[in-house]
C-alpha cells in the first residue's frame, strides 16, 4: 500500500523533471540558425613597376562557409553553442611563390612546401556562449568588429580568433564590450598563430618574428540620442603597444537628405618589451625612426573626419586622416592579411604609414531610384603625402572602383555579384631599402559571386 504513492510520487517527479528539461531546452532548438554561405572569388594583381617577379599574381577559388547558431536555454541563466565549417577550393592560381615565374600564386590559399598553392584547406570552429539578462558571454571561435581589432574578411573564407568576449545591453542605450584574444586563424590557413603586428611578423624576416599571445580590450558605444552615438575603445596587446580610440558617430536630416559626420582618434603607445624595441631591434614596428631605420618603439596618433551627404540613391563623402608619430599605425597583424577601423582602409592599402596626410573623396550610387533594384556603383579616390622615410617625404595615392549587383526577388533571391577594380601608384621604390618601405605600383581585379542559403 506504501509503495504506490511512491510510484506514482517518483514518476510524477520524473515526468515533470523531463518537461521542465525539455521546456528549458526549447528555446535551444527553435531559435536555432543554419546557414550555408558560398562565395567564388577570383583576384588578379598587376604589378606595374619593379624587375623583381612577380610582375602578376593570380588566384581563382571556390569558398563554403557552414554557420550553425543555436538559440540558449530557457532560464535565468542560457546556454548555447555556435559553430561554423569552412571549406576552400583552389580552382586555379599562378605557380611557386619563390620560382622565376612572372606569374606566381597570391596567397589566398595556404602554400605546400614547394611553395605552390594547395588544391584545398578547411577548418572547424565551436563558440561556447551564455546569457544572463542581456550580458552574453562566448568563448571560443571569434570574428570581432570593433575599432580596435576587426577579423579580415578579404578573401575566399575570414579570419578567426580564439578567445573570450562579454557584450552587455543591461543598460538602457548603452553596448559594453571586453575580451581577450589568444590566438588568429588567418584566412588563408588552417593553423593557429599567435598575435603579432606589422615589423615583428616575420614578413620582412622570419628570424626575426616576435608574438603576442594575449590582446585584451574593452570598450562601448552609448547612444545619447537616436542620430548620435559615441564610443571609446582600449585595447593592449601584451608586449607592444597599449592604443585608446575616441569616436563619434552624427547623423542630421538636410533638406531631403541626411548628413553624416564620423569622428575617429586612435592614440597607440609602446607597451612591455616594445619599449626597448629601439636598443633591441625585438618586438618592433614599422615606421620611420630616423637614418636608415624603419623599426622601433611604437608611437602614433591617428585622427580622422569622414563626411558623407546622402540624397536620392546618391552618397558623397569627402574625408581626411593624419598619422603622426615615429611608428605606422600598430594593429593586429600576423602576414596572412588584416583590416583597421581607419576610414582609409579601401582595398590594397590602408594609408596608415608614419607621418602620412591622406585626403579621400568618394561618390556612390543606389540605382533603385531608376528602378533598377539591386544595383550599386561606388567610386573613391584617395592621396597620402608626407610619409615619412630617410631620403625625404613620399607619396601614394589609390583608386577603387565598385560594381555590385544583388538579385532582389525570385528563386535567386540574395545572389550577388561583385566586380572591384583599384589602381594604386606611388614614388615610394618597388622594393624596400634602408630606411624607406617599398611599394610596387599595382593594378588589381576582383570578381565575387557570393549566395548564402538558409538551413534552418
Amino acid at each position: 500500500m506504501v509503495k504506490k504513492p511512491l510510484v506514482v510520487a517518483v514518476s510524477a517527479a520524473c515526468l515533470n523533471l523531463s518537461l521542465i528539461a525539455a521546456s528549458q531546452a526549447a528555446g535551444f532548438v527553435e531559435d536555432s540558425k543554419a546557414t550555408l554561405s558560398l562565395r567564388n572569388f577570383y583576384i588578379n594583381t598587376d604589378n606595374r613597376n619593379g624587375t623583381a617577379n612577380p610582375s602578376r599574381v593570380m588566384d581563382w577559388g571556390q569558398g563554403f562557409m557552414l554557420n550553425y547558431q543555436s538559440g540558449f536555454t530557457q532560464g535565468t541563466v542560457g546556454f548555447g553553442v555556435d559553430a561554423v565549417g569552412m571549406l576552400g577550393l583552389r580552382l586555379d592560381s599562378g605557380g611557386k611563390a619563390t620560382n622565376a615565374s612572372s606569374v606566381q600564386n597570391g596567397g589566398m590559399f595556404p602554400r605546400d612546401t614547394d611553395n605552390s598553392a594547395v588544391d584545398e584547406f578547411s577548418s572547424l570552429g565551436a563558440t561556447a556562449k551564455m546569457k544572463i539578462s542581456e550580458t552574453e558571454f562566448r568563448y571560443g571561435t571569434l570574428m570581432p568588429k570593433l575599432p580596435v581589432v576587426v577579423s579580415n574578411d578579404g578573401r575566399l573564407l575570414p579570419q578567426t580568433y580564439q578567445g573570450a568576449q562579454v557584450t552587455s545591453k543591461d543598460i538602457k542605450n548603452l553596448t559594453l564590450t571586453a575580451g581577450q584574444l589568444e590566438r588568429a586563424k588567418n584566412r588563408n590557413s588552417t593553423d593557429e598563430d599567435d598575435l603579432s603586428i606589422a615589423g615583428s611578423n616575420g614578413a620582412a624576416n622570419a628570424a626575426l618574428r616576435r608574438n603576442s599571445d594575449h590582446f585584451r580590450f574593452v570598450g562601448g558605444d552609448y547612444k545619447v540620442t537616436k542620430d548620435l552615438t559615441l564610443q571609446y575603445y582600449f585595447g593592449q596587446l601584451e608586449d607592444f603597444y597599449n592604443q585608446h580610440f575616441l569616436g563619434l558617430v552624427h547623423n542630421v536630416k538636410l533638406g531631403d537628405g541626411t548628413f553624416k559626420t564620423d569622428l575617429r582618434y586612435f592614440d597607440s603607445n609602446s607597451q612591455g618589451e616594445n619599449r626597448k624595441a629601439d636598443s633591441t631591434g625585438l618586438y618592433v614596428s614599422s615606421g620611420y625612426y630616423g637614418g636608415t631605420r624603419t623599426t622601433g618603439e611604437i608611437d602614433n596618433r591617428l585622427y580622422s573626419g569622414l563626411f558623407t551627404y546622402s540624397i536620392y540613391g546618391h552618397t558623397f563623402g569627402l574625408g581626411y586622416q593624419g598619422s603622426n608619430g615615429n611608428s605606422a599605425f600598430p594593429y593586429l597583424n600576423e602576414n596572412g592579411g588584416a583590416s583597421t577601423y581607419a576610414i582609409t582602409d579601401i582595398q590594397i592599402n590602408n594609408f596608415t604609414r608614419s607621418g602620412e596626410d591622406t585626403w579621400q573623396a568618394r561618390y556612390s550610387y543606389d540605382f533603385a531610384q531608376l528602378g533598377v533594384k539591386g544595383l550599386t556603383a561606388g567610386v573613391i579616390y584617395q592621396r597620402g603625402d608626407n610619409i615619412r622615410t630617410r631620403t625625404g617625404d613620399a607619396m601614394e595615392w589609390e583608386r577603387d572602383l565598385t560594381v555590385s549587383y544583388v538579385i532582389p526577388e525570385g528563386q535567386l533571391k540574395g545572389l550577388g555579384f561583385t566586380w572591384r577594380n583599384a589602381m594604386l601608384r606611388s614614388d615610394l621604390p618597388a622594393v624596400s631599402q634602408a630606411g624607406v618601405p617599398g611599394q610596387r605600383d599595382v593594378d588589381e581585379n576582383r570578381l565575387i559571386v557570393s549566395y548564402t542559403l538558409p538551413l534552418l
